[in-house]
């Protein structure tokens, strides 16, 4: 049997990883998983070396206190390699703790695979100098990105990106109105603050001011917000001083019909935006990291747009309230003129579909194609 190492830190990461262990079983099915991963990746076979949550963490000040755990378990995770010794390691996302792994396993002389390019292009490219020997092959989610890497001399794959196959544009709106009883008149906002308990911690205040100006106007409007792992249980009392009682979605499964329903989203910046946009949901990103981060993000950050839906447009299809003006103040205007203005939501809409375009790989699902780079790593043909 052939064994794969994997490791995701995310539970973004968790989801990819599972959809690629998917598309391995079926190309292979003699084939066995090991690593680290959540609750999608253990629902596939992976049982996790260590909780998967030890891996999320973001920004500078929030990893520093926990130092001591991550290195403990690089340790953990280089001697579980050395002892089953992998057909092959596949690194997904995660790069603070994945890039240290991937290079300290280079002497055991095992192929390795990094999903999920890690966004040099966006910060720091110098940091591209410390790529080369760390994989044999490097997946890209994004379709300007292997250019990127070219340039600096370093071999990479467009793969497509997995938000394709989230689902997110089959929703049943109706559905998901008479399940919570939103009546059809009623408005409903998608609240997405993020998937971190920092993240939830850091947005949740002032997304809730801004939902009480919005409300002014829009007295039956209905936040609803779907509930990452990590933060489930946590997000009821984070959530309690808002002004209207969110529908919380425990499941992954509730939010496509979420989507359907709704008639536009506050979300802070990231993957989320590429999945709203799948569902056709206009939107308005946000986001605001610890001061001190921001600080240092602000003099190191060398792209002009925070979310991939600009990124990928070329220009700014979605209002982007970062830091100082990521306040309640402009957040509901931006979000009143999606509400109130037709047409604006209308072309938020139009301009989705060339960005969603661009992220589909030559054939097959992203999945599929991350499974033959990997398979070809392994030199295994496809039957």
């Amino acid at each position: 049997m052939t064994l794969i190492w994997l490791v995701a830190g995310e539970p973004s990461g968790d989801l990819i990883g599972a959809r690629l262990m998917a598309a391995l079983s079926k190309r292979v099915p003699a084939i066995r998983f090991a690593g680290v991963g959540g609750p999608h990746m253990q629902a596939g076979g992976l049982a996790s070396l260590f909780p998967f949550q030890n891996l999320s963490l973001m920004g500078l000040v929030e990893v520093l206190p926990r130092l001591s755990l991550i290195r403990r378990r690089l340790r953990e995770s280089v001697a579980d390699i050395a002892r089953l010794r992998p057909a092959a390691v596949v690194t997904i996302d995660s790069p603070g703790f994945n890039l240290r792994l991937l290079r300290s396993i280079r002497a055991l002389g095992i192929p390795r695979a990094h999903y999920v390019a890690p966004q040099v292009w966006a910060w720091r490219e110098s940091r591209v100098r410390h790529f080369p020997g760390l994989w044999e092959r490097l997946l890209c989610l994004l379709p300007f990105e292997p250019a990127f890497f070219a340039r600096h001399g370093l071999a990479a794959s467009f793969v497509g990106h997995p938000v394709l196959e989230s689902g997110a544009d089959k929703g049943d709106g109706s559905h998901f109105r008479a399940r919570h009883g939103i009546g059809s008149e009623t408005p409903a906002l998608i609240v997405m603050p993020g998937s971190r308990p920092g993240e939830v911690a850091r947005h949740a205040g002032i997304f809730g001011a801004a939902l009480r100006l919005v409300l002014a106007r829009h007295p039956r409007l209905r936040p609803v917000v779907p509930a990452a792992p990590a933060v489930r249980s946590s997000l009821p009392s984070l959530l309690a001083g808002w002004p209207a009682v969110p529908v919380i979605l425990e499941r992954e499964d509730e939010k496509p019909d979420a989507y359907a329903a709704a008639s536009a989203a506050l979300c802070k910046s990231g993957t989320s935006a590429l999945e709203l946009a799948l569902g056709a949901v206009p939107m308005v990103i946000a986001y605001r990291l610890n001061p001190i981060t921001g600080l240092i993000a602000r003099r190191l950050v060398t792209v002009r747009h925070a979310s991939l839906v600009n990124l990928l447009a070329g220009r700014e299809v979605v209002p982007e309230l970062l830091q100082g003006q990521c306040t309640p103040e402009h957040l509901a205007t931006a979000l009143a003129t999606l509400l109130d203005d037709r047409p604006a939501a209308t072309a938020q809409r139009a301009a989705f579909a060339p960005v969603l375009a661009s992220l589909a790989p030559p054939s097959g699902t992203p999945s599929e194609a991350a499974a033959a780079v990997v398979l070809e790593l392994l030199g295994t043909r496809q039957k």
